[in-house]
């Protein structure tokens, strides 16, 4: 599974002006079976402090999707079937996740 440019276009605005205000450095796409993550980064070298995981939902992917944001320590701050309103977990002046 993998993300779509549509979705790459939601989520990579947000991971720039994290980048431009200091709280990250680095991110991974990775593609799984089940799954597509986009991982953020304080640095390259430590755990994800985010994740943006992509899920199918129902027998063989034709269901639709599930959008989550997962902090550092598994807390799932938002879910649902709408990418930019899962994105909306970050808050826009602080750039962190609301909780």
């Amino acid at each position: 599974m993998f993300f779509s440019r549509r979705e790459l276009g939601v989520i990579l605005p947000v991971y720039g002006q994290m980048v431009a205000a200091g709280h990250c450095r680095d991110y991974d796409i990775s593609s799984l079976r089940d799954s597509a993550v986009f991982s953020i980064f304080r640095r390259s070298s430590e755990t994800p402090i985010y994740r943006i995981e992509k899920r199918d939902v129902g027998s063989n992917g034709k269901g639709g999707h599930v959008y989550s944001v997962i902090g550092m320590d598994g807390r799932v701050y938002r879910r649902g079937h709408d990418l930019k309103a899962v994105i909306g977990a970050f808050d826009s002046k602080r750039l962190r996740v609301v909780a």
